[in-house]
């Protein structure tokens, strides 16, 4: 696993005090606080406002390595199917079928309903081996739906004394953000995040050079894959389409009347396979995205872009290597020569519980 060292910046400047914000290692100072309302001064995210980014990543040697020798002993022949050569098939999904997903059975699957409050629980386990051409088998996500448009916008009302329509507005440029980082296939290849880049606002100038910055030249302090999915497609082949659930929330602001906070919580799966092989396996990634929506009357902020609160993230079936900007799973036949991963287990499909806070490298339960 990666373990996420993109520190937060706490911008809470106090002029009197001579105290600067930080944002990953850097300072700036920001105007003095004026009265709610003072349409002309900085923007009120300039003054108070929060951002910052948190990665967690789960490895997937240790406790997989027992499940799946477990796997090998039961069925032989399944485990073949994660070995290179072995008998999982070739080609990639090319139904395009996003509602309904064929189990290890032969038998489709209902989809489950849309996610609209936080589960009580983690979902219960799926029999069956990925394969690349059928990469869910085996995972909870085969009965969830693909790509944006599981993505679902809550209806627009006005909130705080925000209106409806700076709401909506906020809610689907979120959603643009979300599938721009996480659903673009040239992104998801190792491309730079351009219409994620653009999504943000520019008067939020230090966050969004650092973002560019982690692109550019990703480092141990500032990963790009704690905002945006990227892999190299010169070792592993996306397979299937992406399943996605979550759920996108809005509520008030109660630091002040004329803001809004909207939330986003996504858990998005990957199915991949290693390049020139059929070896197939899962990168399962969870996004905590917090965008703010403000009363244009009240405060400033660029028209149609977006300012981002907050963004944490948990990556599972990643490797612990840092700062290189891309995800690395690893496969059935690196864990047999693997040593045992230390940290806490964790199942990346529980989507009851809150993304963790700090930073760790553990292992996942399963993929």
């Amino acid at each position: 696993m990666v373990t996420e060292r993109l520190r937060a910046l706490d911008e809470a400047h106090a002029a009197a005090a001579g105290r600067k914000g930080r944002r990953f290692g850097r300072s700036r100072p920001v105007a003095p606080a004026r009265p709610e309302g003072w349409r002309t001064g900085p923007a009120w995210r300039e003054m108070d406002g929060r951002a910052s980014r948190r990665r967690t990543v789960w490895s997937v040697v240790g406790v997989l390595t027992a499940a799946a020798l477990a796997v090998g002993a039961v069925n032989p022949s399944a485990a073949l199917s994660w070995l290179p050569g072995g008998l999982g098939g070739g080609g990639a999904d090319a139904s395009g079928a996003s509602a309904s997903r064929v189990e290890a059975s032969g038998v489709e699957a209902s989809p489950l309903a849309p996610e609209t409050a936080r589960p009580t629980g983690a979902p219960g386990e799926a029999e069956g081996i990925p394969t690349r051409e059928r990469p869910f088998t085996g995972s909870p996500a085969a009965r969830w739906e693909a790509g944006a448009d599981a993505i679902r916008l809550p209806r627009a009302k006005a909130v705080n004394g925000v209106p409806a329509a700076r709401i909506e507005e906020a809610l689907r440029g979120t959603k643009e953000f979300l599938a721009a980082a996480n659903l673009d296939p040239a992104v998801l290849k190792g491309g730079e995040p351009v219409k994620a880049l653009a999504l943000v606002d520019p008067l939020e100038a230090d966050y969004l050079a650092d973002l560019r910055a982690a692109v550019r030249r990703p480092t141990e302090d500032n990963d790009p894959v704690s905002a945006f999915t990227r892999f190299d497609p010169e070792k592993v082949d996306l397979v299937g389409h992406v399943r996605v659930r979550g759920r996108m929330t809005v509520a008030p602001d109660t630091a002040a009347e004329g803001r809004a906070l909207i939330t986003a919580d996504y858990t998005f799966v990957y199915g991949v396979a290693r390049v020139g092989g059929d070896e197939t396996t899962r990168v399962i990634v969870r996004r905590v995205l917090q965008v703010d929506a403000a009363d244009p009357s009240r405060y400033q902020g660029t028209e149609g872009r977006l300012w981002i609160r907050d963004l944490a993230s948990e990556i599972g079936n990643d490797d612990c290597r840092e700062g290189d900007g891309l995800i690395n799973p690893s496969f059935f036949s690196d864990l047999l020569s693997a040593s045992p991963q230390a940290g806490g287990t964790r199942d990346p499909y529980d989507r009851s519980t809150s993304v963790s806070r700090e930073d760790e490298c553990g292992v996942v339960s399963r993929t």
